[in-house]
């Protein structure tokens, strides 16, 4: 697994229309399911008149926890294609969710499948896709004279500082990229 990952960094919209059905796309960043949750039922509540409120979601630098859900559209027509989508660009912590509007005119399978495919696509196409690192937490704990070598490491290395505190005993937590986070603590392990 590499310590590095795609996503995008804000919301997104996209849109496509055939015979008369209008399919709006709408991409988003999230880090977890129930952020997922509630952005969907904000877009049943707010679209409540539309047919179909039909996505998909990835989640994890691994790329591991996933969905697709088709909303009453035949199976695998709707959040399959979405799904699609995000693989092939390679993007993780997003969920891109399709708003369908019935036009009157049945479309069948494969044009359902190339409707989604392309709405979510347009709103992918408008996203800005970047990349993010991995990173892993590394909590150390040390008297307060060894305060300038922990510093010292810190600025060599630049990991995040998430908290720190600093006492008779001094404790900081440092973010840093996870393919690093062994050199960190090796470092840190060496001040004596």
């Amino acid at each position: 697994m590499t310590d590095e990952f795609k996503t995008i960094k804000t919301i997104s919209e996209g849109y496509y229309t055939e015979k008369r059905s209008k399919f709006l796309a709408f991409a988003h960043p999230v880090t977890d399911v129930s952020q997922v949750k509630e952005i969907i039922a904000d877009y049943r509540k707010k679209y409540f008149d539309a047919r179909h409120v039909c996505y998909a979601y990835m989640l994890g630098a691994d790329r591991l926890e996933f969905r697709a859900n088709d909303d009453g559209e035949p199976s695998s027509t709707a959040g399959k294609p979405i799904l699609g989508q995000i693989n092939s660009n390679e993007l993780t912590d997003i969920l891109v969710v399709v708003v369908r509007y019935y036009g009157g005119v049945n479309l069948g399978t494969s044009g359902l499948i190339v409707a989604y495919k392309a709405a979510a696509a347009d709103a992918i196409d408008h996203a800005e896709v970047i990349t993010r690192q991995v990173e892993e937490v590394v909590e150390y704990h040390f008297s307060y004279p060894m305060m300038n070598q922990v510093m010292r490491i810190v600025k060599d290395m630049n990991p995040r500082i998430v908290e720190q505190q600093f006492d008779n005993t001094c404790s900081i937590k440092l973010a840093i990229r996870k393919s690093l986070a062994d050199e960190l603590r090796s470092k840190l392990s060496k001040i004596l």
